[in-house]
């Protein structure tokens, strides 16, 4: 972890979220979900490739780009299923879903150092309601849990940021962003809010920090015990 030079506590009034691959270690069930279905219509993507393009993404937009790829590739148009059998694979894999290591720990010492706790997911809502409960965090991030389904655009635009900012009552200016996707990071940037690069998912490839890195992330964490040092007391 590249640390920052004072505690967190000391520079921040809120901390925001991601959940899919930071709070939930969903990302690499859905990667892995997803790319078993794409490969029978037939797209094929390397898992570092998929990690770059779509994570992050909203699911409008996500299935918009896996149109138009399957377009270009085809010269047609997508089977009047092809959203459903994408849906599928990820639902199918997401039966071994875990919490990420730390993940509630997390929560509670960002919401006891600095007082306030979102969570700002490109997930659709009732499937970020979902996994929060099933993971046990839904009690310690609510009732500040927001889905890029109430704004106008997904990431990587700063809408969710700045609506969960609102909803807080925080300056963004003064809120520390966790995020693990280049797309999010870009998101949490835009919005105007120092930005924790998190490395603590099973879908952070090699480089996937310097990607982060290379994406704004002003520092980064390899897990939550790095990251709970750092809000300092």
């Amino acid at each position: 972890m590249n640390a920052p030079s004072s505690p967190l506590h000391a520079r921040f009034d809120a901390v925001i979220f991601d959940c899919d691959g930071v709070l939930v270690d969903s990302e690499v069930l859905a990667i892995k979900g997803e790319r078993a279905a794409l490969a029978e219509l037939g797209l094929d993507y390397s898992p570092a490739d998929y990690v770059r393009r779509f994570t992050g993404l909203h699911d409008g937009a996500f299935m918009a780009a896996l149109r138009q790829d399957y377009a270009s590739r085809f010269a047609a148009e997508p089977p009047a299923d092809f959203e459903e059998r994408v849906i599928e694979g990820r639902r199918r894999a997401m039966g071994a879903l875990q919490a990420v290591a730390g993940a509630g720990r997390a929560l509670l010492a960002a919401k006891r150092t600095t007082g306030r706790v979102a969570v700002a997911s490109s997930s659709r809502a009732h499937f970020l309601e979902s996994k929060l409960r099933r993971m046990k965090l839904w009690d310690l991030a609510a009732p500040h849990v927001y889905s890029a389904d109430l704004v106008a655009r997904g990431k990587p635009a700063p809408d969710i940021f700045l609506y969960a900012a609102e909803r807080l009552g925080a300056d963004p200016a003064r809120a520390l962003a966790v995020e693990d996707s280049v797309n999010g990071v870009a998101a949490a940037r835009a919005a105007g809010m120092t930005v924790c690069g998190f490395l603590g998912g099973g879908h952070c490839f090699d480089g996937h920090g310097e990607r982060l890195k290379d994406a704004g992330a002003d520092f980064l964490a390899a897990d939550f015990e790095r990251l709970i040092a750092a809000f300092g007391a």
